[in-house]
């Protein structure tokens, strides 16, 4: 089985266990192509995520610089074991981060193999680091002139989905107009990013309604213009080429579903996209994690193909000398899923 999406603790100080040990449970566990796809580095101060504080900017850039040279040995350590994957997560905090970022993919033209192209932040805000945060990245945009937010200012209640016992249900500190504000921002930030690079994975797509998992995307009366901007997104990944994670890190997040959420994944096959597995794990311990819920949700969702990323002789769009390639049978037959929990 596949994944395409992860972290350890030698190079992500939100990560736990070495990356050595994330492969060598990938291997016990049976996954025959696993990405290594390291955070890149923040580029300001203001960037670094507690703990970071203490390593640096240039020791962030060194330990990225690190990675690389530890993922490909270890491809090569474990190459009769399993298929490994070097690439990278991008940030999209600011412009420096894109202009840092070409400068990366100059420098190591041969070591970055794949990119999982993905936003963490709002207005320079991280949107996923808790939820005190996250209402600040909401707060930071400018409100909207919405009759909505006239009142008291109280903001509104997000109604729990259905069945959802772990759902938020906390009021708050703002409206549907300028939670849809937010989201605006959020998906045109995407779209930026895809058209800069060509990621060959987009990173959990709908990430930017990781407190507010109840709310729709498609709803065109709290949100008025969103879905096209979603549809327009997924049109252009699909156009280029790329492949769309099921991202299982939202279960332990308390979705019922992996990322995309139901209905964002329905639009994304019915325009004709790859979706890729990922457990996006922060350590050995989290290698495969929900990935029999995972299957699951997919499997309920009808989700007929699979697809996972392999080296190739040509070019993609986006310079990097992978490619998708169709699971080849059955995925949901595979004996594989028998061995999880």
């Amino acid at each position: 089985m596949h994944s395409h999406h992860s972290h350890s603790g030698s190079f992500c100080t939100h990560a736990t266990g070495d990356l050595e040990a994330v492969v060598q449970e990938a291997i016990r566990q049976g996954f025959t192509v696993y990405g290594l796809s390291e955070h890149v580095p923040r580029y300001r101060d203001r960037d670094l995520y507690p703990g970071e504080e203490s390593i640096g900017l240039e020791r962030l850039s060194e330990l990225f610089t690190d990675f690389l040279a530890e993922a490909h040995r270890l491809k090569l350590k474990y190459r009769e074991q399993i298929t490994l994957l070097v690439g990278l997560e991008t940030e999209f905090i600011s412009d420096v981060d894109l202009e840092r970022l070409e400068a990366l993919l100059s420098f190591h033209p041969n070591k970055i193999e794949y990119l999982v192209g993905s936003v963490h932040h709002v207005n320079h805000v991280p949107i996923d680091f808790d939820k005190e945060t996250w209402i600040r990245a909401v707060n930071s945009l400018p409100r909207s002139e919405s009759v909505n937010d006239a009142g008291s200012g109280e903001g509104t209640l997000m109604p729990p989905p259905k069945g959802d016992a772990t759902s938020d249900s906390t009021r708050l500190p703002f409206t549907p107009a300028t939670l849809s504000t937010y989201f605006h921002s959020y998906f045109d930030a995407q779209l930026t990013l895809l058209k800069r690079f060509h990621p060959e994975i987009i990173g959990h797509f709908d990430l930017c309604r990781l407190y507010v998992r109840s709310v729709r995307l498609d709803d065109p009366t709290e949100y008025p213009g969103l879905w096209e901007k979603v549809q327009r997104n997924v049109d252009y990944a699909v156009g280029y080429g790329a492949c769309f994670e099921a991202n299982a890190a939202a279960f332990r997040k308390g979705w019922g579903t992996s990322y995309p959420g139901e209905e964002v994944l329905k639009l994304i096959l019915s325009r004709g996209g790859r979706i890729v597995l990922s457990d996006d794990s922060h350590g050995p311990q989290a290698v495969g994690g929900n990935y029999r819920r995972l299957f699951d949700y997919l499997v309920g969702v009808d989700v007929k193909e699979l697809w996972y990323l392999e080296r190739c002789d040509e070019a993609n769009a986006g310079g990097r000398k992978v490619r998708p390639k169709k699971y080849d049978g059955e995925w949901k037959s595979d004996s594989w899923w028998a061995s999880l929990q």
